[in-house]
């Protein structure tokens, strides 16, 4: 197999997936936040919880709620000495899911160049454009069925 070869199995690859690509990356960074589930006041959006689900569970129904657990006399009378880990361990989480949703907003927009080019820099781009269509409405029809 030439160079050439290679490259036009990498555009139609890249081209039939980024849907899906594009799908776990944004419904991925929404979780990271916890933003599907309902936590204090905060009542999630319905599609967030259904993306979610999706992304989850592969089925397009509304996720189960956790109910919020009670305060209990445990946690609220926690010894000082834990404090430090705890926010030591909070921080690094954060900046954790800082990096990781960099990552998956980045992945998107790389995917989405990535279309870009390979839907307007190719010669056959009514192939490019069958192969988008077929990986989006591939697993939309499945999620329906």
């Amino acid at each position: 197999m030439n160079m050439a070869t290679i490259r036009q199995w990498h555009r139609y690859l890249g081209v039939f997936i980024a849907p899906s690509v594009l799908f776990f990356s944004l419904t991925g960074a929404v979780q990271l936040f916890s933003l599907h589930e309902a936590h204090g006041s905060y009542d999630p959006p319905a599609i967030l919880e259904k993306l979610a689900s999706v992304h989850k569970d592969q089925v397009f129904v509304l996720g189960n709620h956790h109910p919020h657990p009670a305060p209990k006399a445990e946690q609220q009378a926690a010894p000082a000495s834990a404090e430090p880990d705890e926010d030591k361990t909070a921080l690094s989480t954060t900046i954790l899911k800082g990096f990781f949703l960099a990552v998956a907003l980045c992945l998107a927009l790389s995917t989405a160049l990535g279309l870009w080019i390979a839907l307007t820099q190719t010669r056959s781009t009514r192939t490019a454009w069958f192969l988008l269509a077929a990986g989006a409405l591939i697993p939309l029809g499945l999620l329906l069925f």
